[in-house]
């Protein structure tokens, strides 16, 4: 069983940085791997995604320019630089792997569906 393992939340005012780290534990090969997140009343939502054996990203609109994912060494550790964080983006953040798709279509997506999640990291912006 595939162990999701975030870390790096925490509260910071309006304008703030914050850096989130997942490693996959007995898991290395190339995949989508990102992170999704959960506001209280909201619906969940992918925040942006990376394919492991490229170089490939994808991210929500509502944080592009302002966050950044990147792969550690290892193909199993992804990172989440946010930058100039905003309130709206409080939430629960989720550590997630998706199957990576090599047909018609992109290889990662935010809107397919997830093959594992963690337990996930609080993230907090006060204004």
């Amino acid at each position: 069983q595939v162990q999701l393992e975030e870390s790096g939340g925490g509260s910071v005012q309006a304008g703030g940085s914050l850096r989130l780290s997942c490693t996959a534990s007995d898991y290395d090969a190339s995949t989508c791997m990102g992170w999704f997140r959960l506001a209280p009343g909201k619906e969940r939502e992918g925040v942006a995604l990376m394919y492991t054996g490229g170089r490939l990203t994808y991210y929500a609109d509502a944080v592009k320019g302002r966050f950044t994912i990147s792969r550690g060494d290892r193909k199993n550790t992804v990172f989440l630089q946010m930058n100039n964080l905003k309130p709206e983006d409080t939430a629960m953040y989720y550590c997630v792997i998706q199957s990576a798709n090599f047909g018609a279509g992109t290889t990662c997506s935010l809107s397919r569906e997830l093959s594992y999640l963690g337990q996930g990291t609080q993230v907090t912006v006060s204004s």
